[in-house]
């Protein structure tokens, strides 16, 4: 039988029983139309089952090895991502994703947007880095605990309701993601030749992406496992002759409120690129049991994105003071004009190594495909909380349609790249740590820890947090970030007092957080009184 959309919103995008199928498995119950076991996982092979135009995309996907599994809860015995190898793959996983060029970008920053000199950027991105890890690191710890995506875990922090709208803001963050990082590796390919132009350069990067993501989990984890290591064996080329160049040059350390501002927004920068990750963090642990050990999973996403990020930023740094060479007038300054991030590490590359310069700048370009699977991979199954319907539409085919968009985003950005990269992390960094915070919350204060959830009513409405406490601590935290933001459109008025007239320092994220966990901490008590939920 063919299932139409009634049958769909019933059945919660799973084919009902027609009774033509027996679920294998003992112990499994039909609940609300869809066999599920009875903590609320899905097994695998319910996804093959039925003649519509799903199940023939599935069955077809199976057969060349697609991942078919979107949202649904990872059954204990389908966690097959298990011993010393899955704490290897989240690490190399969060390894590869931040051992790119993107990173570096972030890096020259500090001097060309903030006018930090080195000392003080390296600092910066030492502590901005380790809060947002941490609540990263966290996060995947989920993943292995209950066997749900964060998305679907955020259900119990937001609500079914509340939830779509942390849903809209990670679907704009993995697709906005994707469109920087792109237009970095289409820089890197047109300071290689000039004649590749940057459009053509996107669309290799998002192609190469959209063939690893397609297939899902299980690829995406050995393709990160191993793409880390060519990409930190140039970073090391690039440090080796950059030292050996002798043009690093020690730009001073700045006093007073314009240093203070400075080191506060170049550190909403950092910090909204290290908590980018929080939004899919448990992702990448959920086909690993139930009894993997938390401080594990944690200790290796950590090691895994502190690594890189330390690493490729501050090489950043101490490229970019090289910029302040002869007075400015020098091949670095006229490569970040020329072709920015590209450009820059040409200076150091092609002029010093020429053609393998090149090949190893074709190499960093390529390592953009690492930083963006994780985004275009995650965006298929944040589309499917959004709504049942969705979720019947199979995780690929989101994943073709995401990267369509952030390609047709990309290229028109293509020439305003700085100013869309300081912009960008701004925002992940802002709504992030509010979500974040009242996650954290409802975590420790409100559940107690991971005892207190039922992760079987995942799919139940009707026995998740109604969402208002967490939807009004929001908006509370929107006040918080706007009162606190520096950007070159608005400086809250709280900011001004951060730093230098007139942009003052940005402290969006540090006060959004801080709002939104008050609000939250007096409104969640009240709603539990009078919903009990």
């Amino acid at each position: 039988m063919a299932y139409n959309a009634y049958d769909v919103e019933k059945n919660q995008g799973y084919a009902a029983n027609s009774g033509e199928y027996s679920p294998p498995h003992d112990g499994l119950e039909k609940n609300h139309g869809s066999y599920q076991e009875p903590d609320g996982a899905v097994p695998g092979e319910s996804f093959e089952y039925g003649t519509g135009m799903r199940a023939k995309l599935m069955r077809f996907a199976g057969k060349i090895g697609i991942e078919q599994r979107g949202i649904e809860r990872v059954p204990e015995d389908e966690r097959t991502d298990t011993g010393f190898r899955s704490l290897l793959n989240v690490g190399t996983m969060w390894c590869s994703a931040n051992m790119v060029v993107s990173s570096f970008a972030l890096g020259l920053l500090a001097n060309s947007l903030f006018f930090l000199g080195v000392a003080d950027a390296m600092l910066v991105i030492l502590f901005f880095n380790i809060i947002g890890l941490t609540v990263v690191s966290f996060f995947s710890t989920f993943g292995s605990a209950f066997g749900l995506r964060q998305m679907v875990l955020s259900r119990f922090w937001f609500g079914w309701w509340g939830v779509k709208l942390i849903a809209i803001f990670n679907v704009l963050a993995c697709v906005g993601w994707s469109s920087v990082n792109s237009i970095v590796g289409g820089q890197l390919l047109n300071a290689v030749n000039s004649d590749v132009p940057g459009w053509a350069g996107i669309i290799i990067i998002a192609v190469c992406t959209w063939l690893v993501t397609l297939f899902g989990y299980k690829i995406v984890h050995i393709y990160e496992f191993w793409s880390w290591i060519p990409s930190f064996i140039i970073f090391l080329i690039v440090l080796g002759v950059f030292a050996h160049s002798g043009d690093y040059v020690d730009i001073p350390w700045a006093t007073g409120t314009a240093e203070m501002g400075s080191v506060l927004s170049f550190g909403s920068v950092i910090f909204g690129f290290a908590i980018g990750w929080c939004s899919y963090a448990a992702d990448y642990t959920c086909y690993q049991p139930s009894s993997a050990s938390k401080f594990k999973v944690f200790g290796w996403t950590f090691l895994g994105l502190i690594f890189p990020l330390l690493l490729t930023q501050m090489l950043g740094v101490a490229v970019y003071s090289a910029t302040a060479g002869n007075g400015g007038s020098n091949r670095y300054a006229d490569g970040w004009a020329s072709s920015g991030t590209g450009g820059i590490l040409g200076a150091v590359l092609i002029y010093h190594l020429g053609g393998f310069g090149k090949f190893c700048l074709v190499v960093l370009a390529l390592s953009i495909i690492a930083n963006n699977c994780p985004n275009i991979y995650s965006v298929g199954l944040t589309v499917q909380v959004l709504g049942r319907w969705i979720q019947y539409v199979p995780r690929f085919v989101w994943t073709t349609i995401a990267t369509g968009a952030y390609i047709a985003i990309a290229i028109p950005g293509y020439t305003h790249f700085e100013a869309v990269l300081q912009n960008f992390m701004n925002f992940i960094g802002y709504w992030l740590a509010i979500y974040s915070a009242i996650g954290l919350t409802e975590h420790f204060v409100f559940k107690r820890g991971f005892s207190g959830y039922r992760p079987e009513n995942y799919d139940d409405p009707s026995k998740l947090p109604p969402g208002i406490a967490a939807i009004f601590a929001f908006c509370c935290g929107v006040i918080g970030m706007v009162a606190g933001m520096s950007q070159v459109w608005w400086v809250g008025w709280i900011a001004l007092h951060a730093g230098k007239a007139p942009f003052g320092g940005d402290v969006g994220w540090e006060l959004g957080a801080a709002f939104s966990m008050v609000a939250y901490l007096i409104a969640r008590p009240i709603e539990l009184k009078l919903f009990g939920r």
